[in-house]
């Protein structure tokens, strides 16, 4: 594959290499035309974009603005093999999916892949990591892991938020706007020199809408996006070799992804807008809206929606230690907390083979619920180092880096079977730690002006600690039932067969790893670089804590990867051309793999996750910027995957817990399927091997490997603008953005239920079932995700000067929707079309 790579770099050569000699002789400037420099930190020091050894879409506060940018969700429609989706219920936490590599998980125990820094400081948990782009620098985007420089937990890459640093002058703006569904905002920004060598920046922004759907059984608006925030912003010069730069940002977010449709569930025939029947109420308590269950601590009163509060502290303290080297001191402070009642079954039960559309119920405690009240804080401490060697012959970065995070996870799980009948089937507190220590060193061994090796390595420590306690009364009243949640009860009993004695659950994890890296750089001229690289990188292990019985809350282990690429980066015509191409291979070990499973006979969720698989992602990334005139431009970028799962040859049946390997598992779908049984249907006759083991994990429904979720083969964004001349200083820009995604899977069993009746040896005693799981009559519900273009748009009227300007622009402009996700055979939805007026001045 290493040649397949090397070889593909080698052909897109000689297509770029003769223009960039031209384009050498140029010397084009930013002040000259053509398109701009970016500086960027992807190896934690500034360099310019196009130099960087590394797959890296950049974004600047003003390409951001041009495009309508406005929170990291929107990134993912513009970068090569991202898919960037909310996640189901929470809309401030975003799932994202890079080279195939995400998480859709939010609670504690889990590590999302694709890593979020906010001026490099790690943010742990992905609940609240769609922020806002209200006072940003730019945003970097490094695809592939980052295992050496950025550490645990980038498996599939980083997205890199820096924020905009205090001016020199006192300068600002203001915004407001109006838009949709009532939107209104207002943001503002303004830079105050205290001194000639101390400033801050002072930034905020609110926002409020009323929401895109109807709850047609409570009569609110729903999926409204409220928040608002501030931030800090200081930097100072302290001496000559002393530089400080800080901040504190406080974000509180309410937005909300809950479970709507296209056609009202109550009346079908209505298909204008979007809709919702749960009745579960946005008016919280007290009385406890979930009473007579008892629901234990404040969660016991929270009404449909969610709350996110977000501190974040930042600090860089850099010293000139030498002629050619720097210290560094970053320390990082995050606290979030988080409330939240959702309700994933919309007020009634799940659709199935037997029900595929569940009747409107608009149960007053959701179908099923989740109620969540959690805290999470952490502290990091790094010290950096960057210098120069032996007249330049050697750059390197170093340092060591210290995380410490603590978490408490109050959370309970309610099942409505009837309008008085509301199962508890969890209510327990999870407390889980996690300390690392890491060292790090990347040196640059400059052979020649064009010829570069560099070399990187990483050790990374890492333990981490759970608790559990249960929070219901009897659990507490001085006796301990093996079916309460709790540390004690921490072990998957003897069964006689697979697990012949008790198999204690482990409540301490504890790994060691190296991540390397190597690359190689060739330069022939200021134009044009060549690359190739290996790197490897890890994502922490952890445990099943959605578990609603003590034998569910499993341990799963590190996920380990080595990425590969090559790719070539050039600017040509005296820059009015920027063609990137990057071509990857992404191996990955103990693949960690989420699975919300059905029980077909309780029609409750039960979520399970393991290291099931092996992983490989190839592919290709392409990102071109054109600017033929001075204030036109055109970019396309491409991205295309090849993925699939890879079974270990030497796996046991099953593991020391008693669950099937996948390999046991298929063999089992496969004879079930052989003995005339439908899958999601009861597994009747009782006879093994069951039809449980079909549409579970990442076996279909029709006895095959699982296609990975959110990995397209093709993903396409292309756009333009162009700024026109009005006259006196007036400048008029019209924009065009598209973005498109061929067919994926979002769930990770890949189970749809398609509207045709099919029969089985299982079926109801009243005959068929009424719909299938095999693809057969048209799409109802789950997995399938058909192909999609998104259109945005926008029209600006800048003054001279861009003194003040007048917009409006609009998002998925066309309305198309398309599956995003899936929980428990449910379909999410994208956001519908949006518009927004604003105006905003400059001082």
């Amino acid at each position: 594959m290493i040649r397949k790579l090397l070889l593909a770099t080698s052909v897109m050569s000689s297509f770029v290499i003769m223009p960039a000699a031209a384009a050498q002789d140029g010397e084009a400037t930013a002040e000259q035309g053509g398109i701009a420099e970016i500086v960027v930190t992807a190896q934690r020091r500034d360099e310019n974009v196009q130099d960087v050894p590394i797959a890296i879409s950049a974004f600047s506060a003003e390409q951001m603005e041009a495009q309508g940018i406005t929170n990291t969700l929107q990134i993912g429609q513009y970068v090569p093999n991202l898919v960037a989706q909310n996640n189901t219920g929470i809309g401030s936490a975003n799932a994202y999916f890079l080279r195939g590599l995400g998480s859709t998980e939010t609670i504690a125990t889990f590590d999302p892949p694709v890593g979020t820094y906010v001026d490099d400081i790690y943010l742990s948990r992905q609940n609240a990591n769609n922020l806002s782009l209200f006072d940003v620098e730019r945003v970097e985007v490094l695809r592939g892991p980052q295992g050496a420089l950025f550490g645990r937990n980038t498996t599939g890459g980083a997205i890199s938020v820096i924020m905009a640093k205090p001016g020199n002058t006192i300068t600002g703006f203001g915004e407001i706007g109006y838009g949709r569904f009532h939107k209104t905002i207002a943001r503002g920004s303004i830079d105050l020199p205290l001194s000639d060598s101390f400033a801050i920046k002072l930034s905020g922004y609110w926002q409020n809408d009323r929401g895109y759907a109807k709850n047609v059984t409570t009569g609110q608006r729903l999926n409204d996006d409220d928040g608002w925030g501030v931030r800090l912003g200081v930097r100072g010069e302290l001496a000559p070799w002393a530089r400080w730069n800080a901040g504190y940002m406080h974000i509180v977010s309410k937005g909300d992804n809950i479970l709507n449709f296209e056609c009202n569930p109550a009346n079908p025939a209505d298909c204008k807008g979007r809709f919702i029947s749960t009745g579960l109420s946005e008016n919280g308590g007290p009385p406890s809206p979930y009473a007579p269950v008892v629901v234990s601590g404040r969660k016991a009163n929270y009404g449909l929606g969610q709350e996110a509060v977000s501190d974040i502290i930042t600090s860089n303290l850099q010293f000139d230690i030498g002629e050619n080297t720097t210290l560094s001191l970053i320390t990082g402070y995050v606290s979030l907390t988080q409330q939240f009642a959702y309700d994933f079954f919309d007020g009634r039960g799940g659709p199935s083979i037997s029900a595929p559309f569940p009747a409107v119920r608009g149960y007053a405690r959701g179908g099923f619920t989740i109620v969540n009240d959690g805290k999470h804080s952490q502290f990091t401490q790094e010290i950096k180092l960057n210098g120069t060697l032996g007249n330049g012959l050697i750059d390197y970065v170093g340092g060591l880096y210290y995380i410490d995070e603590r978490n408490k996870t109050d959370l309970a799980d309610l099942f409505t079977l009837s309008p008085t009948t509301t199962l508890l089937l969890g209510d327990r507190i999870l407390r889980n730690t996690t300390s690392a220590y890491a060292g790090y060193l990347q040196a640059d061994l400059n052979l020649s002006e064009q010829f570069k090796l560099t070399a990187g390595i990483r050790y990374t420590d890492e333990k981490k600690i759970l608790r559990f306690n249960d929070n219901r009364a009897s659990c507490n009243d001085g006796t301990l039932e093996l079916t309460c949640i709790d540390n004690a009860n921490l072990f998957v009993p003897a069964n006689g067969t697979t697990v012949l004695t008790a198999k204690p659950i482990p409540t301490q994890q504890r790994v060691k790893v190296w991540t390397p890296r190597f690359a190689a750089n060739f330069k022939p001229n200021d134009d044009l670089l060549f690359f190739a690289s290996a790197t490897r990188g890890f994502k922490s292990g952890g445990w099943n804590a959605r578990a609603t019985a003590p034998s569910q809350a499993l341990p799963f282990g590190p996920e380990k990867v080595w990425s590969y690429e090559a790719g070539i980066k050039s600017d040509l015509f005296d820059r009015r051309v920027r063609a990137n191409l990057t071509v990857f291979q992404l191996d990955v070990s103990d693949l960690q793999i989420l699975a919300g499973l059905l029980n077909p006979t309780t029609g409750a969720l039960t979520f399970l996750s393991r290291n099931f698989a092996d992983y490989r992602n190839r592919g290709v990334e392409a990102e071109i910027q054109f600017v033929p005139v001075d204030g036109l431009n055109f970019y396309a970028n491409f991205g295309y995957q090849n993925d699939k799962y890879l079974l270990p040859g030497n796996a046991p049946a099953t593991d020391v817990y008693g669950i099937q390997s996948v390999a046991a598992q298929l063999a089992s779908c496969r004879g079930a399927l052989a003995a005339g049984k439908i899958p999601g249907g009861p597994n009747t006759p009782a006879t093994q091997p069951s039809i449980t083991a079909c549409a579970a994990g990442i076996v279909t429904a029709e006895g095959t490997i699982a296609s990975p979720v959110r990995t397209p083969k093709w993903s396409i964004s292309m756009g333009a603008s162009y700024e026109a001349q009005m006259g006196a200083g007036f400048t008029l820009v019209p924009s065009v953005n598209g973005s498109f995604h061929s067919r994926q899977e979002v769930a990770i069993a890949n189970l749809s239920i398609y509207n045709a009746p099919v029969s089985g040896v299982n079926q109801p005693v009243t005959g068929p079932f009424p719909a299938n799981p095999f693809g057969n009559g048209a799409f109802v519900a789950g997995s399938q995700s058909e192909p999609v273009w998104l259109f945005n748009a926008g029209l600006a009227l800048n003054a001279p000067d861009k003194a003040w300007t007048l917009s409006v622009d609009c998002t998925n402009c066309l309305n198309e929707s398309y599956v995003q996700s899936a929980l428990s055979n449910y379909s999410y939805l994208n956001r519908p079309m949006e518009w927004t007026v604003r105006a905003k001045y400059r001082f």
